[in-house]
């Protein structure tokens, strides 16, 4: 699931040669991206127009009334280059070939046709009832169809520094860019651009003119629950789908299908459940052996599907293990097998189980010399700690940076402490140990209605594209949020520190 109202942690390099694709909608390279009526307004009146577009109950409270959102708002998006914005667009096909590829080799795992050691991780701490889900001839080669990689620009380009494929957000950006298309803003995607993408997405799961679809919200994932009521009205408002946001007991099942019940007491059939629960909650979720049940009948349509490989931050590992390399070469290609390595950051799962004396980590190493043991890392100075660890995947604690530890911020105890606990964790909860390379600096604009003054924020950036797999012959890019937070926060995440915006496309842009 997303981090909270958006949110993430590293960065590395990746880039130039990304620049394949062209512009899609929200982005015109003939376009001034400013109007008459934006130079017309003060950026006072701009914070407090956006501020009133965006719906009072659609986000956290605030502590203050005067304040006109639970984060830092600029009068303007965040602006990033037309280079920038191509790099980023061009990423959703490697994204798609990474899931797609990262599906087979572990189906391949499982009968012995690639190492077994790929399923070993990425089956490591689940019941087996959500194993056998991933392996299920119904979902087993299929993918999420929304794709979220949290992107950190660096001095060198961007690192993902994971992919959300349950993402959180996408009502936040859709709202966010109607409210700064109030005052003439074409932010990326455009104005609609998140609702129609998603739209898109559902019907193309089924054959049907109209499909009926169900977001179901889990209560512990409540936090989503506003922000995606916003999208499913304005997805039903396109005439596309007919949606409804529901709770897992609205869910209603007979022997061929699935309904929901409506506040009105009504029960429509469904065609597709955008599943808004996580995995690792399922027995906390009312129905959902129900709903997956019918989605293995094909009774109904289910994306993301329940394949817990999908969310597991360690693929990241398997793609710089030197062992899997040819594997992966061979099925990405050299070059999108390149920039995939560019673009994820070195990973390593905290396995504790001893290495022979002859055996070193491939890629670590301690005042030269190769790691045999994970505990010689202790020894490394605070400067030479340029890691994070967290947990992989299938917990709580998986998203919102909730088990995020930066290396070089821990005195050597803590930094011992968290390098044996994230040990002694396998295989109930996996850890990985992540290179972390820190953000470029970056510097935007907001109203502080404290002091009734516009202030400059220096800080670093987070860049968050939602792209939308709907069958089509690429990914759509529905919208990008930037969160920017001040440059001595180690952690880039949602917070009333942030400023928080949808990305337009600017010839002066980052």
């Amino acid at each position: 699931m997303a981090d909270e109202h958006p949110v993430c942690k590293s960065d590395a390099p990746c880039c130039a040669e990304f620049v394949t694709s062209t512009p899609s909608k929200g982005y015109d390279s003939n376009a001034t991206h400013c109007t008459a009526s934006q130079a017309s307004l003060s950026p006072e009146e701009k914070v407090h127009i956006i501020g009133e577009s965006l719906p009072k109950d659609l986000f956290r409270s605030v502590s203050s009334s005067r304040e006109p959102a639970a984060w830092r708002l600029s009068p303007e998006p965040f602006p990033i280059s037309p280079q920038t914005f191509e790099v980023i667009e061009s990423l959703g096909y490697d994204l798609v070939a990474f899931l797609r590829v990262l599906g087979s080799l572990y189906i391949r795992s499982v009968k012995g046709g690639a190492p077994a050691f790929i399923a070993e991780y990425l089956d490591a701490g689940k019941p087996e009832s959500v194993v056998k889900l991933a392996r299920h001839s119904r979902f087993k080669s299929d993918i999420p169809r929304v794709i979220r990689p949290d992107l950190i620009l660096t001095e060198n380009g961007f690192i993902a520094c994971e992919i959300d494929s349950v993402p959180g957000g996408m009502g936040f950006v859709s709202a966010m860019a109607h409210a700064y298309s109030s005052i003439g803003f074409e932010t990326v995607g455009g104005r609609d651009g998140m609702e129609q993408s998603l739209s898109a997405l559902l019907k193309s799961l089924t054959s049907m003119e109209c499909p009926t679809v169900a977001i179901v919200v889990s209560d512990e994932s409540d936090d989503y629950r506003g922000e995606l009521t916003w999208m499913g009205n304005h997805v039903t408002e396109l005439g596309i789908c007919q949606a409804h946001v529901c709770h897992p007991q609205d869910i209603v099942f007979t022997k061929d299908a699935l309904f929901v019940r409506l506040a009105d007491g009504r029960e429509e059939k469904i065609d597709v459940i955008y599943r808004n629960f996580e995995l690792f909650d399922l027995q906390n979720v009312p129905n959902s052996e129900l709903m997956l049940h019918a989605a293995r009948q094909n009774h109904v349509k289910m994306t993301p599907p329940p394949c817990c490989i999908m969310e597991e931050k360690l693929s990241f590992a398997l793609l710089h293990h030197p062992r899997l390399a040819s594997l992966w070469r061979k099925e990405l290609g050299d070059v999108t097998f390149t920039r995939l390595r560019s673009l994820f950051p070195q990973t390593w799962v905290l396995d504790p189980r001893p290495l022979p004396p002859q055996a070193g980590i491939i890629g670590l190493d301690v005042a030269g010399e190769p790691v045999n043991d994970w505990m010689q890392l202790v020894e490394l100075s605070r400067n030479d700690r340029d890691y994070v660890v967290k947990v992989s995947g299938f917990s709580e604690l998986a998203w919102g940076s909730r088990s995020v530890r930066v290396a070089n911020d821990l005195n050597k105890g803590a930094w011992e402490a968290c390098l044996r606990n994230g040990l002694t964790a396998y295989p109930q909860t996996p850890h990985i140990l992540q290179r972390f390379h820190k953000g470029r600096r970056v510097k935007v604009s907001y109203f502080d209605s404290r002091t009734e003054a516009l202030v400059t924020l220096d800080g670093r950036v987070r860049l968050c594209p939602y792209f939308f797999v709907n069958g089509g012959a690429k990914p759509q890019l529905g919208g990008i949020l930037a969160t920017i937070v001040p440059a001595d926060k180690r952690l880039i995440h949602g917070m009333s520190e942030a400023v928080m915006a949808p990305c337009y496309v600017s010839e002066t842009g980052y």
